[in-house]
């Protein structure tokens, strides 16, 4: 297996650490950045990986999968050319989809270059009952993403709300209506309501509500549903990265295992 990587974060690290621990046949053939200054071209120069600028290039090294790990701008710059010329793609920055036309391009350069279009679920789950919730049919469903204030800080939705984030004395409602409204507003933060919304009802029939809040340590969702087949309630409490507050150590290493999945011939779930 051939691996391209989008990003130099904490997904992108964690991928080459399993690749160069696990041995066999996987390995890295890319890291990608947008330019020469990428903080991509220092994690591929600490782990002797070839570092390439722009999706062409990524095309050329030839990977058979690319790990997308960056940001929406990564993916409205490059998931297409990638899956035109049949190289899958794994997705982290789901919320990215929120944007009708670049998912019904990227779903059509899919289907031309017969490459696998792959959303993990990120820092939530729940959702191979959620799709047989939505095939039942669904009333409702709704995400509370939670964090610590410090997650929201740097969010220039935020800022423009004028909330000082170091002196909340309890939970503040940062944002509250549809997923199609909010996912954009937070393109770092609330990936998983995007998934949500994709892998059940879709962006305008998903509520989401994202909340700072001081007492948490953990980064705690809620998602709930309900439909034909019954109410579904779910409660997650992730540790933060101790590398980024943004991002979820289960998001992290749900990138792994939807790569250990893409890779295996038996699948157990979603």
């Amino acid at each position: 297996m051939r691996i391209g990587l989008l990003g130099g974060g904490v997904i992108a690290r964690l991928f080459l650490d399993h690749v160069h621990a696990a041995g066999g046949d996987a390995r890295v053939v890319a890291i990608a950045g947008r330019g020469p200054a990428s903080p991509s071209r220092a994690l591929a120069d600490h782990y002797g990986v070839p570092f390439v600028v722009g999706a062409a290039a990524l095309v050329e090294a030839r990977p058979d999968v690319v790990v997308e790990a960056a940001s929406h701008d990564a993916v409205r710059e490059h998931a297409e050319a990638l899956l035109s010329s049949g190289i899958a793609m794994i997705v982290l920055s789901g919320g990215a989809l929120a944007d009708d036309a670049l998912r019904g391009r990227l779903e059509r350069a899919a289907a031309a270059g017969h490459a696998l279009l792959y959303v993990p679920s990120g820092g939530i789950g729940g959702l191979d009952a959620l799709k047989a919730a939505c095939a039942a049919g669904v009333d409702e469903v709704s995400i509370a993403v939670t964090k610590p204030p410090a997650a929201w800080k740097g969010i220039a939705y935020v800022e423009r709300l004028g909330i000082d984030l170091d002196r909340l004395t309890g939970p503040v409602t940062l944002f509250e209506g549809s997923a199609r409204e909010g996912v954009p507003h937070f393109p770092a933060n609330v990936n998983i309501a995007a998934v949500l919304a994709l892998a059940g009802a879709g962006f305008d029939l998903t509520r989401l509500r994202v909340v700072a809040d001081p007492a948490l340590r953990f980064n705690t969702h809620f998602i709930h549903v309900k439909g034909r087949t019954g109410t579904i309630d779910i409660r997650f409490e992730s540790v933060p990265s101790p590398d980024n507050p943004k991002t979820a150590m289960l998001a992290c290493y749900s990138a792994l295992a939807a790569f250990r999945q893409f890779a295996s011939p038996v699948r157990y779930g979603t």
